[in-house]
């Protein structure tokens, strides 16, 4: 097998009751894309108060490990201070016209987060759903989608986000920053924001994340079990 060969990496969505197979040769995650530019400012400086390094830019692109991706519904982790996200992904496919939509989870190492954001993000895997959408067929009401999560602490489920996505900025200017990142279009995934936390980090056993068409009726439900290996 060559390398080329090797380092090929293939993942299945479910479409409209179809499954798709994906090459994604490239993941990334777009941190700071709220689109309130004040908001996002102040929460900069909350966390540079908390140690977490200032970005260079807002947004600011982060590439992740295409081995992070994951869909097995388990994740595992270092250390006592993980959290996972709800986040918008995009998953760009075989061709420039495929591109699809799902809910998937930036889970983060929040104390390595104060050293090194990037290497926060590094070593914890990125779930993502298997129920994904086209495109096309929510974009004329995107800002209308919701993402949610509820976390399991303590032997009890608790609302962890709540939102509609029109809390980050718009598809056209998340499609044009990549654009302008020189991130292909085809065969990568791009966790590409998340909503704010109903009450701060919290550190649990369990992240459901969903992501609801209320136009259509129709919602991505995605549930994955935090296990701690050290």
């Amino acid at each position: 097998m060559t390398q080329t060969q090797t380092n090929l990496r293939f993942h299945q969505i479910e479409v409209d009751g179809h499954k798709e197979s994906l090459q994604l040769n490239a993941a990334y995650c777009i941190g700071y894309t709220g689109r309130n530019k004040e908001k996002t400012f102040l929460h900069v400086k909350e966390l540079a108060g908390i140690g977490v390094p200032e970005p260079e830019e807002i947004p600011s692109l982060y590439p992740v490990r295409q081995s992070s991706l994951t869909q097995n519904g388990t994740l595992e982790v270092l250390g006592n201070q993980t959290s996972g996200e709800a986040e918008i992904v995009l998953i760009f496919g075989n061709k420039p016209e495929e591109i699809y939509v799902t809910v998937g989870s930036d889970h983060t190492d929040r104390s390595l987060e104060t050293i090194d954001i990037n290497k926060s993000k590094q070593v914890c895997d990125k779930p993502f759903a298997k129920k994904a959408w086209k495109l096309d067929r929510i974009v004329g009401h995107w800002d209308k989608l919701e993402l949610s999560s509820r976390i399991y602490v303590n032997g009890k489920w608790e609302d962890y986000q709540q939102d509609t996505i029109e809390a980050i900025i718009p598809l056209q200017e998340i499609k044009d920053y990549l654009s302008r990142k020189k991130v292909s279009f085809t065969n990568s995934i791009v966790f590409s924001g998340t909503v704010p936390l109903l009450d701060g980090f919290k550190y649990g056993e369990k992240f459901r994340m969903t992501f609801t068409d209320p136009v259509l009726e129709d919602k991505i439900v995605s549930e994955y079990e935090i296990v701690k290996i050290g």
